[in-house]
């Protein structure tokens, strides 16, 4: 399998830019494309965007405009976006594409793998960054990085082959060796911190300092805990503890993506945290007040927005 060149992400939200930029300024901008369909590009063809004041500019891409399958294609939407990305990279994708995937959420690689081949798929967390976008502005003072790991048995040659490429990206990344946990390790930050600064209407700092915001942020992912041990993943207090610790060492400032699609009037994905958690507590015939009482405030917030 050859090493990867051409690479695909379909989404430029604040992860797809981050990325994207990086690896356009380390390898050059031949080697990346923004996959969309025909429409989305015309509307976006000329926009310019500035990456911490940096002006940038990036190629885009109908499936229609793809020469050749990609090597790597990155899923970076949101989660209301999947079913279309999943239909969008078709032409892209080939025997020898890796596919990842930088959403939130625990669920993504499996409904990816409904279509393509789950070997092509490798779990990825992508975790300590701070980036907002701001229509074409991205801002951000940490990158952060990725979690990667194999979640069936040979996928070795895929993940051997985005290990080298991202070496040469300069993105850092953690082979991790029980990539459920790291990816349920996540998702509890994000049901905690993405929901609470949503609701307290505040930034890293107002929900991670001590109040109200912070008790209700720890009892929802403490209902995280509960959740993943009945879908047989252990998370402890100590993760959570080392969770919140990550998002004291943040911008104060920022805030996380349910937020800024609050502000920016766009849906936001309540139905990935608690509503995937209200799921699998029915499922488990559990009990989660938090994220219940989380889960209607924020669709009543939204449906008066």
């Amino acid at each position: 399998m050859d090493k990867i060149e051409n690479v695909v992400i379909v989404g430029m939200g604040a992860l797809g830019l981050l990325f994207g930029q990086q690896i356009q300024n380390k390898l050059g901008a031949d080697h990346l494309c923004y996959l969309m369909d025909k429409q989305r590009k015309e509307r976006h063809l000329h926009d310019r965007y500035t990456i911490n004041g940096n002006e940038v500019s990036f190629r885009l891409a109908s499936p229609d405009d793809l020469s050749a399958p990609a090597d790597l294609i990155m899923i970076s939407t949101k989660f209301s976006g999947l079913f279309d990305a999943r239909a969008l990279i078709r032409p892209a994708v080939s025997d020898n594409t890796t596919i990842i995937s930088l959403m939130n959420g625990i669920s993504s690689e499996e409904i990816l793998a409904e279509v393509y081949p789950r070997r092509q798929i490798l779990d990825c967390v992508a975790i300590g960054m701070d980036a907002v976008r701001d229509g074409t502005s991205l801002v951000y003072d940490h990158m952060g990085g990725w979690q990667i790991g194999s979640a069936i048995p040979g996928q070795e040659e895929h993940l051997q082959r985005l290990t080298s490429f991202l070496d040469r990206a300069e993105i850092w990344y953690e082979v991790h060796q029980n990539i459920r946990h790291a990816m349920w390790n996540k998702f509890m930050i994000n049901v905690g911190v993405n929901q609470t600064c949503m609701i307290y209407k505040t930034d890293y700092e107002g929900a991670t300092s001590p109040g109200p915001a912070l008790d209700d942020m720890r009892a929802a992912m403490e209902e995280v805990i509960l959740v993943a041990a009945a879908e047989g993943v252990t998370l402890s207090q100590e993760d959570l503890e080392k969770d919140l610790s990550i998002l004291r060492s943040l911008n104060p400032r920022g805030i996380p993506s349910m937020r800024q699609d609050a502000l920016a009037g766009r849906k936001t994905e309540v139905e990935l945290f608690s509503g995937t958690m209200l799921r699998l507590a029915k499922k488990h015939g559990l009990s989660l007040p938090v994220n219940e009482r989380y889960y209607q405030t924020i669709l009543a917030m939204e449906s008066t927005s």
